[in-house]
């Protein structure tokens, strides 16, 4: 590991001292495809062990069940599932989509595994899309070679899997669920290993406030860092907890510089903040294409897919464009494919875009890039393991390898469901016995709700799609004070200050590690190292929270893009 990057990075977030106390063999934190998944497949392999009272699983979420950023899902699930593709080929298109930093064992489980877990999804009750035949619809996407991609209710993916993993939840006696609950620390033993988890419930009754669930086990579902932008296609709780929270508990992240930035989100105006609307690259694997103001097809000649192009080229060309000509977004034309196909295929795109006085029916629709997925998290193995003893994680807010520089469309529902599914086949088998929590005796910090424009406005002008060391150099200053600032013993600890903890916290060590990747690669873009150098930068930038603040190291790995490497 480096010099710490910076010292004020909160070693735990100051709350009131629990007032109600439970236990769970396992807590689940969050509802995606990820967490209820993992969720499922952990009581069912507990009730094996040890009958119907074999184990109890808690589902703690932020909101509602359903309010997750599976929901949002509106492209698919990418698995080699059609005739003439096969895992080698979707293997091929996810390493080239991650610039040459995957991780080549994590792949290929996904690739492997993928087709049987999305049969399971539909043996449970997802009801994908089916052509007149009665085969399963494929489509394609940006970065894929072949039709992969399964579909419901043409752009409504996300929600029908979500609604089959509901459904079987809340069938399911031995699995208990807390809503509008907030992950604040993990409770550690000794060893510092699991022992618990305090959150924040806004409930009725005993379980209401600040508390804490004593466990053997935590699995992290929460979700990515979207918020941490001005911009995103997160919803509003995607807040970086998960990380932020595995960083105070001593765990290592992973891999995050490299945030993907969606080519077409749907452009609102230079004032619009917070989540923005998806154009999905479905709407592109159609037939869509995107032109300038003067009509032109700028992706042509720019990739071998012109338009479907992986993301972080099609995002890397709109910017570029849109500096070339001074506009503040590009144009999307989808107007060829009909009014018939757009409220078949796509009707709840049609309908966003219709609700913000666009009709892609008759009208180009304006776009640009926004921040939209984090490849990186809390850096895990190959069944979900944590550096933290008891301490597992699966979809967004975990970095298992798949993604690399730059996660390939589809793939992000996949992983969780896979990875899900392998962090059950161990866990109930390594459950830790249960420890009392060790007193925590480092200093407290909180920092102010009302911060956090600072802070999204210093990443999304210095740590968006143009990065450069001067620029983050200032963002880093920007943060500083802003976290010295807001950390005023007077602030208010509650869900906005929280939060806003989080958020802070994410935003300085993505920073860090952004700046110490001299080179562009995938999603993380240099102005000031234009070009991947593979001598220097083939591997992984680590970070960890030290006793004297972030601490930040590289391991070296060879590219999985080259059959030469």
């Amino acid at each position: 590991m480096s010099e710490p990057a910076y010292a004020g990075v909160p070693r735990r977030l100051r709350a009131p001292a629990p007032g109600w106390t439970t236990r769970s063999d396992v807590v689940v934190v969050g509802s995606g495809i990820g967490g209820l998944t993992a969720a499922l497949r952990i009581r069912a392999a507990l009730r094996r062990r040890g009958g119907e009272a074999g184990g109890t699983v808690l589902v703690v979420t932020k909101d509602v069940l359903h309010a997750g950023s599976t929901q949002w899902a509106q492209g698919g699930i990418a698995a080699a599932l059609g005739p003439g593709d096969s895992p080698d080929q979707h293997e091929r298109d996810t390493l080239v989509a991650g610039a040459g930093a995957c991780d080549l064992d994590a792949v290929r489980v996904l690739v492997t595994e993928g087709p049987d877990a999305v049969r399971e999804l539909i043996a449970l009750g997802t009801n994908f899309d089916h052509t007149p035949a009665g085969e399963l619809s494929l489509t394609r996407e940006g970065g894929h070679h072949r039709d992969r991609i399964a579909h419901a209710g043409g752009d409504a993916t996300g929600a029908e899997i979500q609604r089959a993993l509901i459904a079987a939840v809340e069938a399911e006696p031995g699995i208990e669920v807390i809503q509008h609950a907030l992950a604040i620390d993990l409770l550690r033993d000794d060893h510092g290993g699991v022992a618990g988890i305090t959150l924040h419930v806004i409930g009725e009754g005993q379980r209401d406030g600040v508390g804490a669930v004593l466990c053997r086990a935590v699995v992290l579902a929460s979700g990515g860092l979207g918020q941490v932008f001005s911009q995103s296609t997160n919803p509003a709780v995607s807040t970086g907890d998960g990380m932020a929270l595995a960083l105070r508990a001593g765990a290592t992240l992973r891999d995050l510089e490299f945030v993907q930035f969606h080519p077409t989100v749907m452009w609102l105006g230079p004032d619009s903040r917070g989540q923005q609307p998806l154009i999905s690259e479905a709407v592109r694997g159609e037939g869509a294409f995107l032109v300038d103001f003067e009509g032109h097809r700028f992706m042509q000649g720019v990739h071998e897919l012109a338009d479907l192009a992986p993301r972080d080229v099609v995002a890397k060309a709109i910017t570029r464009r849109m500096i070339e000509t001074g506009h503040p977004h590009m144009w999307l034309d989808a107007r060829h494919l009909g009014a018939e196909f757009w409220e078949r295929r796509f009707p709840t795109i049609l309908a966003t875009a219709r609700s913000h006085g666009v009709d892609p029916v008759t009208e180009l629709i304006p776009v640009a890039p926004a921040q939209h997925y984090a490849s990186g998290g809390v850096a895990t193995d190959l069944h979900g393991r944590s550096s933290v003893p008891g301490l597992y994680a699966t979809g967004e807010v975990a970095c298992s390898g798949v993604h690399g520089a730059n996660r390939l469309a589809s793939n992000s529902l996949l992983e969780g469901l896979v990875f899900s599914r392998r962090i059950a086949d161990v866990l109930p088998g390594e459950l830790r016995s249960w420890a009392d929590p060790a007193p925590d005796r480092r200093a407290a910090a909180l920092v102010a709700a009302d911060r956090r424009p600072e802070i999204q406005a210093a990443m999304t002008g210095q740590v968006g799609v143009l990065r450069s060391a001067d620029g983050m150099a200032e963002a880093t200053a920007t943060l500083a004070k802003v976290v010295e600032a807001g950390s005023a013993p007077d602030a208010t600890p509650d869900t906005g200050a929280w939060e806003t903890s989080n958020v802070a916290t994410v935003a300085l060590a993505l920073t860090a590690a952004a700046a110490l990747r001299e080179e562009t690669r995938g999603s993380h873009w240099r102005e000031d190292f234009p070009v991947r150098d593979d001598a220097r930068w083939a591997g992984h930038v680590d970070v960890r929270l030290a006793d004297d603040g972030l601490a930040l190291g590289f391991t070296a790995a060879p590219p999985t893009d080259r059959s030469d490497a």
